[in-house]
């Protein structure tokens, strides 16, 4: 009986995944199988940009337990989320297109990612991006992935940035040029009114090349000796073997990438031997490097109906239903958070610490509620490049038993420090004069926090995982330090890549999807041009 075997096998079809398998088979030479854990992307959900909310506590979302850090008040339930659906992150975010600052890409060169500096992958952003706002040379307009300003934008929004103004943060009218710092509209990744998911841009042909296979659950990449020839998966509760000629490409996420390679006998051989998995390549850093953004946000009560939650009333949504389904446009377009800033805490960095985000809304973070009277704003706060760094291990050789993970947060005092400075710019942008005739009174906390030990107390009780974790898998030159070398290539062995956030050396200034999107495509041209 002839094995099945494809020419690549790419394991995860989020922002990554769903980049390289498009660009693969984009050779018609080329056979590619995609294997992706969650469903298809058919939800309507994911499609209607103000609806991404909605996929927060459905089953298009994986729930990891992870380990409080004795920073965090134990006030809010220990798990994070990662995307379970065609797409990944990119079929549930909040559709936020953000490359970073200039400066992170010169880090990531500095932590041994050589190849990768700014001058290196901005064209892997422009080559992704349809841009309909910017027309130069740092953006792209024929790329398959959709980006723009939210064509509808709510007035507080407009508010928000006036405020800003008035506290003196200039205006950017774009983030993505490689300077930061600023207020202004942030980029999505929508199309007519749509979302822009990397599913959707790089899947949409369905070439006769490219088979790809949801509800397929990896348990382990096989081996012949130091080569990685085939993956082990289970379908529709039966378990399949499919064999690759040329590589397998691991785009699993920060939890399921590492995971999946220490399962497969990578990784410290100390932890590979306690579970009694063979070892096939010792690699002291898998699942080390964890970072993230951790995040925390701030509600205020409105005088009036000045915000999105009025359309939780029905009358409302049937206006914006319709507005939807006949033009592809109004607040049904928006994802909420139109804008934004970046700027500095008092802690003396050289790059802006501090991203802020606005939603002229309440309750519509996953774990946050509304307003009494229904009628609240948003602010949330992340610290842009954090200090503090955990790690995933192994708990059991059980595929279907999650990794420890142990993110550590909050254990740098500089991040305690930096995002109580946060939450002290977003009360002062809060008091200034445009928001008068909006502001009744603070929700989150319920009276202005005053002192810096209000301010950090405040960080300890009210801080949340921003779901950006990344590092797990960096990208290095030295084996002992790093996972993957500047081509992506799993150090000491043959076949195998690793491509997607995992690579990262440090997290980025910014939320992740389009870094991620930029990694997939650097990493098809890597696979096909070497």
């Amino acid at each position: 009986m002839n094995k099945p075997s494809f020419d690549y096998i790419v394991i995860g079809g989020g922002s990554a995944g769903s980049t390289i398998s498009g660009r693969l088979s984009e050779n018609s030479n080329n056979s590619i199988l995609l294997l992706e854990e969650g469903p298809r992307d058919k939800s309507i959900y994911i499609h209607i940009p103000v609806t991404y909310y909605k996929t927060a506590q459905g089953p298009l979302l994986k729930r990891y337990n992870y380990v409080r850090s004795a920073e965090q008040t134990p006030q809010h339930e220990a798990t994070m989320v990662q995307a379970k659906v065609l797409g990944g992150g990119s079929s549930v975010n909040a559709m936020l297109y953000l490359r970073g600052n200039a400066n992170d890409y010169a880090d990531w060169e500095k932590a041994g990612a050589k190849g990768w500096g700014y001058e290196d992958v901005i064209k892997y952003f422009k080559k992704s991006e349809d841009n309909n706002t910017f027309h130069n040379n740092v953006h792209g307009v024929n790329g398959p992935l959709g980006v723009s300003d939210c064509s509808y934008k709510h007035n507080l929004s407009r508010v928000w940035l006036k405020a800003c103004q008035e506290y003196g943060l200039p205006f950017n009218a774009d983030f993505n040029s490689g300077e930061q710092q600023g207020c202004g509209f942030y980029q999505v990744t929508i199309r007519n009114g749509r979302r822009s998911s990397a599913s959707k841009a790089y899947l949409s042909n369905k070439r006769d090349n490219l088979t790809v296979q949801t509800g397929c659950k990896v348990l382990r990449i096989i081996f012949e000796g130091k080569r990685a020839v085939g993956v082990e998966f289970i379908k529709n509760g039966k378990k399949e073997t499919v064999y690759s000629k040329k590589e397998i490409i691991v785009s699993a996420g920060a939890f399921g990438s590492p995971h999946l390679l220490l399962l497969s006998g990578l990784g410290p051989k100390e932890d590979l031997k306690e579970h009694g998995i063979p070892v096939v390549k010792d690699l002291p850093n898998v699942g080390q490097n964890y970072q993230d953004h951790i995040e925390m946000s701030l509600i205020y009560k409105l005088k009036g109906a000045f915000s999105y939650d009025k359309y939780k009333k029905l009358q409302w949504q049937a206006v914006a239903g319709l507005q939807f389904l006949l033009f592809n446009a109004g607040p049904a377009t928006s994802n909420i958070i139109e804008t934004g800033a970046f700027w500095w805490s008092s802690q003396g960095k050289t790059l802006p610490d501090l991203q802020l985000f606005f939603l002229a809304g309440a309750g519509i973070e996953e774990g946050k509620d509304g307003v009494p009277g229904g009628n609240g704003c948003t602010i949330s706060i992340t610290q842009t490049r954090p200090e503090s760094v955990g790690y995933i291990k192994l708990q059991s050789s059980d595929p279907y038993k999650q990794p420890l993970i142990v993110p550590n947060y909050i254990t740098s005092p500089n991040d305690l420090k930096t995002l109580a400075d946060g939450a002290k710019l977003v009360q002062d942008i809060m008091s200034q004069e445009a928001f008068k005739d909006y502001i009744e009174a603070s929700h989150v906390p319920e009276k202005p926090l005053k002192t810096q030990e209000d301010f950090e107390n405040f960080v300890r009780n009210e801080a949340y995982p921003g779901l950006h974790p990344c590092g797990t898998c960096r990208i290095g030159e030295d084996e002992t330090t790093s996972v993957v070398d500047p081509k992506l290539k799993v150090h000491g062995v043959e076949g195998l890549r690793v491509a997607d956030a995992s690579v990262m050396p440090n997290v980025i200034s910014g939320n992740l999807n389009a870094v991620t999107i930029m990694i997939g495509e650097k990493a098809a041209d890597l696979i096909l041009n070497g």
